[in-house]
């Protein structure tokens, strides 16, 4: 059965490294949902999420294929119940002072942050797992979305689990 897939892969920062991982999926005609990509507490290490759908079987074979690429230290597989987020940035229109008020009790309700406010506009910044941000996206759709940037998804597992299959 398809569902969606978390992975996390500690990979040594260094050009091309995205690159080849993205290639990887490429060539195996499996789509990356979203990747992101950050620096670690340890220098020279970054972390890269990648979400997909596909079966368990699909998962596994990325897995191994992930570990087969030099620059890759350790991939792991997140849990269901690991801690996930997403950031969006949402710009929305708000020429109207009734529109404003309403904008800013849904941000408070979703205890997202008003990070820019203009003449005709606000931008909201809202952090969450991925069904809060599209709830949050899908109920302030009415207003007028001038952009739209959500950023891709961040993941560890919870505690003290082992943290997955390394090289």
């Amino acid at each position: 059965m398809e569902r969606e897939h978390v992975l996390v892969a500690l990979v040594e920062d260094e050009p091309g490294v995205m690159q080849r991982i993205s290639g990887m999926f490429t060539r195996r005609h499996f789509n990356i949902d979203t990747i992101s990509v950050g620096h670690t507490e340890k220098e020279g290490i970054s972390r890269m999420t990648i979400t997909f759908w596909g079966d368990d079987k699909k998962a596994e074979q990325i897995i191994k294929q992930l570990n087969r690429i030099i620059e890759v230290i350790k991939v792991m597989k997140m849990d269901r119940d690991s801690i996930q987020r997403e950031l969006a940035l949402i710009k929305l229109n708000t020429s109207d002072a009734a529109v404003r008020r309403e904008i800013i009790e849904y941000t408070n309700i979703f205890r997202a942050k008003i990070v820019d406010v203009g003449k005709d506009s606000m931008i909201v910044e809202v952090t969450g797992d991925p069904d809060k941000v599209d709830a949050f996206v899908k109920l302030v759709t009415p207003f007028g979305i001038k952009e739209l940037a959500v950023a891709g998804m961040t993941a560890m597992n919870r505690g003290s689990k082992p943290q997955g299959n390394g090289k």
